[in-house]
């Protein structure tokens, strides 16, 4: 490692440019009125991206991009199209407009189509080209002490890929509303994946990584220390053997599948297809008291904009178990007639607890400490059957063997409400920081 660190300076591509995303989204816009769309909506960004990688726990690769993308909404008689683009020249934006032309035009009319308006941002976060934290040689180190808390303290875990980088992402988004959102926004990033092998054994595979504005203690926020423990305990797994009703104890990762199921019945999809089961619960009490989720969109990686252009003020979901608002994009609101309330695409916390997480596993008296939950798309009720990954038995409140792929039974929205503990410890990712929860009731088979 000390090789790759020595020649990193040497080895990077200059990381400058002088792209202007101003004046090319600028040139978008009035090249798409001058086409005849009515309305539009135009993001022109550059991303710089500069990583060290990881194969089979040895460094492979230095390398530092760069790339373009022109994006596109434009509306013409309530006929909406959308495109993107890495060609940013003159020709390459004639060609993405005639596109969008062609779609708008053969599209169906709906009058719910709109774009943002009045909407203006200066925002610069994050690490900048510039900074320390940007440097190679910052990168070097950071996959340095990875690698060597790996050999020291989880030999038999095998890195297939893992990399440390700084990406920087400058945007700028116009529209004909009068829509101005310029972003220049930077952050560190640290990312295992792989198994764990000894012998002719083998653990499954599983990924840990995250964000952060330096990577100084990243390892251990983004839980890639602990995955990489766990895996070697994963090499020899049990099948559970026998069905029962008991609890689980989910890890960060799998809360993450829970409220990411919580989060779409919130938006676009299920209120306009009348779908949503909380369409009509907004103040009501939906989930466990001990629930409380707040947007952080000053998160690592983290913009406080829409995907539709709108800023987004600060959100909290879920006060106490009690549902706030729903989130419609403004087609979605335009659609249905709910309140549009803009949230971002990432940068939430579920507020930890006071529980030690061992204090809440000695509280099971049978059940499973679960890594992963996969559980593909439940039931419109919420009804799902799916396999727990990554996981430990746990018997009288001792964690005990991995096991092998076992299933679980329930309701996802059941399982909010039944959540009976949450731990003090968190995951902190950087676009999100999650705790373990102990929710009792599911059917183990």
């Amino acid at each position: 490692m000390s090789d790759l660190q020595d020649s990193t300076v040497a080895d990077a591509v200059d990381y400058a440019s002088d792209y202007a995303v101003e004046q090319a989204a600028e040139q978008a816009l009035q090249a798409l009125r001058r086409r005849g769309f009515q309305h539009a909506q135009v993001t022109a960004s550059e991303s710089r991206r500069r990583e060290l990688n990881v194969a089979h726990n040895e460094p492979s690769l230095l390398r530092s991009s760069l790339s373009h993308k022109l994006a596109a909404t434009a509306i013409v008689d309530g006929r909406r199209a959308s495109a993107e683009g890495s060609d940013v020249s003159a020709d390459g934006l004639a060609a993405l407009v005639d596109q969008l032309w062609d779609s708008a035009r053969s599209s169906p009319q709906d009058e719910a189509n709109a774009v943002s308006a009045g909407q203006r941002l200066q925002l610069v976060q994050g690490p900048q080209a510039d900074d320390a934290q940007a440097d190679p040689r910052a990168l070097a180190e950071a996959l340095r002490e990875l690698l060597a808390w790996r050999s020291a303290h989880a030999p038999a875990m095998m890195i297939e890929e893992g990399q440390a980088a700084h990406a920087l992402v400058r945007s700028a988004t116009r529209t004909s509303g009068g829509s101005a959102i310029d972003c220049s926004l930077g952050c560190c990033g640290l990312s295992v994946f792989g198994l764990a092998r000894e012998g002719g054994r083998t653990s499954s595979f599983n990924y840990a990584g995250g964000s952060a504005h330096a990577l100084a203690g990243a390892a251990e926020a983004f839980g890639i220390l602990r995955l990489m423990a766990e895996l070697t305990r994963q090499i020899d797994t049990r099948p559970l053997g026998e069905r029962f009703v008991g609890d689980v104890v989910l890890g960060p990762g799998a809360v993450d599948d829970l409220l990411g199921w919580l989060m779409e019945q919130l938006g676009d999809g299920p209120l306009i297809d009348g779908s949503s089961l909380y369409r009509e619960r907004v103040g009501q009490v939906i989930a466990s008291p001990l629930l409380t989720l707040r947007s952080r969109y000053d998160g690592p990686g983290c913009l406080p904009v829409s995907a539709d252009a709108f800023i987004a003020p600060p959100a909290t979901l879920l006060d106490g178990g009690r549902l706030t608002q729903l989130t419609p994009s403004l087609y979605g609101s335009r659609k249905t007639g709910v309140a549009h309330r803009p949230v971002a695409g990432s940068g939430w916390v579920l507020q930890p607890g006071a529980t030690p997480l061992a204090a809440i596993v000695a509280a099971v008296p049978r059940g499973a400490l679960v890594g992963r939950l996969s559980m593909g798309d439940p039931a419109p009720n919420g009804d799902f059957s799916g396999v727990i990954k990554n996981s430990f038995v746990i018997r009288d409140g001792e964690v005990g063997p991995a096991l092998a792929e076992t299933m679980i039974s329930g309701n996802v929205a059941q399982m909010l409400l039944d959540v009976a503990a949450v731990s003090a410890e968190s995951i902190d990712r950087g676009s999100e920081r999650l705790p373990w929860l102990r929710i009792g009731g599911l059917h183990f088979s």
